[in-house]
């Protein structure tokens, strides 16, 4: 009776934080436009980065899917606050924001990088 009880309760976490989560939904360049409201962009810095993070217009860059060639659309973005130290041109990130007028405008703060190495296949012992 109490494995029962224990397993419904875990059972109950499982599902609140798949459907809770936090609802902000994971979008690609390909697929933000017409999205409204605050999401996640995933993707690969494009061309060279231009502005300042810290003052005036803010960092700006262009995201393309990360799985894709050169056909990828291009979204430009803005960014305002913290750039982590791997922020460079090819570099894979997220950040938060909306899309204002075709530009993705990122929530202060909200930039992360993503590194490859973690998402990679790990390395056959046999060799």
């Amino acid at each position: 009776m109490i494995a029962l009880s224990v397993a419904a309760v875990l059972a109950i976490f499982v599902v609140y934080t798949a459907l809770a989560g936090n609802g902000v939904a994971n979008l690609t360049p390909s697929t933000v436009a017409g999205h409204t409201g605050v999401v996640s962009l995933v993707g690969k810095v494009v061309g060279r980065p231009q502005g300042n993070a810290y003052h005036g217009g803010g960092l700006r860059f262009r995201l393309k899917d990360i799985d894709r060639g050169t056909t990828s659309p291009r979204v430009p973005v803005v960014y305002h606050g913290a750039v982590p130290d791997q922020f460079k041109t090819g570099a894979d990130l997220v950040v938060q924001g909306n899309l204002r007028n075709g530009v993705f405008v990122a929530k202060r703060g909200s930039m992360i990088t993503k590194c490859p190495d973690h998402y990679a296949p790990a390395k056959s012992s046999k060799t």
